[in-house]
């Protein structure tokens, strides 16, 4: 059995601020084996692994997640960083500030 896992490196939060767990890469399992709980609502998973990925699977480079995937054989596709358009420095608007008599 191959087990299929996805690489990426998570999107900072709205309310992160610091750099502190940014650029950390995780392994999460793919399962495909979900259906909805009717009584419930939920959604189940027959898959062991189906939330390992969230529990500890996190590495500092993408080499090295996967070096740990091609490790256990498992299948792997890398989902790359997120990286923003547009980098703006908030110290430059202080130009257009509302009231400034210069």
């Amino acid at each position: 059995m191959h087990m299929q896992v996805m690489i990426y490196s998570p999107a900072r939060t709205a309310t992160q601020q610091g750099s502190g767990k940014v650029g950390k890469w995780k392994i999460n399992f793919v399962s495909t084996q979900k259906w909805e709980n009717p009584l419930m609502g939920w959604t189940s998973t027959g898959d062991p692994y189906a939330n390992v990925g969230d529990a500890g699977l996190a590495f500092d480079t993408e080499e090295a997640a996967k070096a740990f995937a091609e490790k256990y054989g498992w299948d792997y596709v890398v989902r790359k960083r997120h990286t923003p358009l547009l980098k703006v420095c908030y110290s430059s608007l202080e130009q257009y500030s509302i009231g400034r008599t210069d």
